[in-house]
């Protein structure tokens, strides 16, 4: 399976924001979506993705205010990205050696085509697993189409 599978099934809807917008707006949308982060967009274009944990160690530990810090104070700009191409296992790797739970997919470096979550990568695999699961059962049982 690949990151273009995922897409798919769960849609390619894009939640962001602009650098230019308060914590405070952006922490509202977040809430209001249920997501756990947004992209952050400039003229359409990719420039930061700002998390939960990005409020947390940058706002409110650092006693900061939601509403008087702009985004593009705490957003993380260097935003690792993969292409609808990517295997689940790529991006498991990815999101566990760098420690996020986000990842934008993006096609021909610059068109924003999705967002994958560790969420979405771990119902894929088991997904995957119910159905060898399936053909297994059925294969040990002598009812395997053959």
């Amino acid at each position: 399976m690949i990151v273009r599978d995922i897409l798919s099934q769960k849609g390619s809807e894009i939640y962001s924001t602009s650098p230019e917008a308060t914590v405070f707006d952006a922490i509202k949308k977040m809430a209001e979506y249920n997501i756990g982060a947004l992209l952050v967009l400039s003229d359409k274009r990719l420039v930061g993705i700002l998390s939960e944990r990005d409020y947390r160690n940058k706002v409110i530990l650092k006693g900061r205010t939601s509403k008087a810090t702009l985004v593009q104070e705490i957003m993380t700009t260097d935003v690792f990205h993969v292409t609808p191409n990517a295997s689940i296992e790529e991006c498991m790797a990815i999101m566990t050696e760098k420690k996020f739970r986000h990842l934008p997919v993006v096609k021909d470096d610059q068109d924003i085509v999705g967002v994958i979550s560790i969420g979405d990568l771990v119902k894929s695999i088991i997904d995957k697993q119910k159905v060898e699961i399936r053909f297994l059962r059925g294969y040990i049982s002598g009812s395997y189409p053959g």
